[in-house]
């Protein structure tokens, strides 16, 4: 287990947004923590990566707790790519490796380098490597940002709606590249995710979110048109086509 969520509440001043989430992930898991817009996705994130500090409640990543960690140290094992990012005059290289900002003591190791030279081939950026970010499409983009979350080195991947304003093959590509980094470096990640189609394809687990609660927790396959019922106020057809789940409303 990598992740322990325990009894966390949050409030933004008297309106409750969290009401006692507890669930854990484990290591080389996918899980998509899907819900209505307000349910909470957001605020669990922020709240998993000690942006915003719980009013009640636990966070533990692999026996440690958030609450009691230095941030250096929390970047070295969470990596975070938030909704909204900014684009700057950086270079892709140059963005990647602010990555490594939490191991960087004076200079970039001759290491440091090579990590980052590493993450910019998995995620296929080389041609882009000494480009402005400013000058990139959206999906190009959000690559560059979760290279720089790679960059880190975390243990868990916290992703808040990565697929956002991308266009299909944007999203097969950087979902694919999620889960193959989960699944190669044996990390876990936790995407907060509109599309339940993208969801069931790429998670294993899925967290369904209703009024700042666990709703339901299951693996993908154990997802029923019920549930999603009772979540989004939808009725859905759940089936399956070459092996992989879909929903289509009916």
């Amino acid at each position: 287990m990598i992740l322990h969520v325990n009894d966390v509440e949050f409030r933004y001043n008297s309106h409750h947004v969290l009401r006692g989430l507890t669930f854990t992930c484990e290591r080389g898991t996918v899980l998509g923590v899907l819900g209505v817009n307000g349910a909470g996705k957001s605020t669990l994130l922020k709240c998993i990566n000690k942006i915003l500090s719980p009013e009640k409640g636990t966070v533990f990543i692999d026996k440690h707790d958030v609450a009691s960690m230095a941030r250096s140290d929390i970047a070295k094992r969470i990596g975070y790519v938030p909704q909204r990012h900014g684009e700057d005059q950086l270079t892709v290289f140059d963005t990647v490796l602010l990555g490594r900002k939490p191991y960087v003591e004076w200079n970039p190791t001759t290491k440091d380098l090579e990590i980052v030279e590493k993450v910019i081939r998995l995620m296929r950026l080389e041609k882009l490597a000494l480009r402005p970010v400013s000058h990139l499409s959206g999906g190009e983009v959000q690559k560059v940002v979760l290279a720089r979350a790679l960059a880190q080195e975390p243990e868990l991947l916290l992703l808040d709606e990565p697929t956002s304003n991308l266009d299909l093959k944007n999203q097969l590509e950087v979902m694919n590249l999620v889960r193959h980094a989960v699944k190669e470096h044996g990390l876990a990640a936790i995407i907060s995710i509109h599309d339940l189609n993208l969801a069931l394809r790429f998670s294993d687990q899925l967290l369904l979110m209703k009024d700042g609660t666990v709703h339901t927790l299951c693996p993908k396959y154990g997802l029923t048109a019920q549930t999603i019922k009772e979540v989004y106020d939808v009725d859905v057809i759940l089936g399956e086509m070459n092996g992989l789940p879909f929903v289509l409303p009916e």
